[in-house]
């Protein structure tokens, strides 16, 4: 079983950033803000052996964060796949790839902030930008 958590925590401890755009930089993967068809989030795809996470340029900046996280674990945790984030909106079913991508993002963007003393779990997770559906990626 993969160890998501402690990827996450490497990556960050070695890189020093939880910025899914900078990691992204760092290894050599282009991100590109482009206009997306309604229903698509984000995808990523490997093209003659370079990397491309592309975001959906409508999605609020603070949903791209996410977005970006989102694709950057589908590179580093399913190599040689390409994937697409899509809306809930849409009948595909949510399989073990998204599951794992989503909790990759989760755990990302969480693991350089620490929770304040007293704060509520959903007041903590909206301060890191984890969209509110995503908070069951958290534990």
């Amino acid at each position: 079983m993969m160890d998501i958590k402690r990827r996450t925590r490497n990556l960050y401890t070695k890189y020093g950033t939880s910025c899914p755009f900078q990691l992204a930089k760092m290894f050599h993967i282009t991100v590109l803000i482009l206009d997306l068809p309604g229903g698509i989030k984000g995808y990523c795809q490997r093209v003659f052996r370079r990397k491309f996470i592309v975001i959906n340029r409508n999605a609020p900046e603070d949903e791209q964060r996410f977005i970006c996280a989102h694709e950057l674990g589908h590179t580093l945790l399913h190599r040689g796949m390409n994937h697409y984030f899509i809306t809930r909106e849409t009948y595909f079913a949510v399989g073990r790839y998204e599951n794992q991508a989503n909790e990759f993002a989760v755990k990302l963007l969480t693991c350089a902030e620490p929770m304040e003393h007293g704060e509520p779990l959903e007041w903590y997770l909206r301060r890191c930008g984890i969209p509110p559906e995503m908070d069951k990626f958290y534990f």
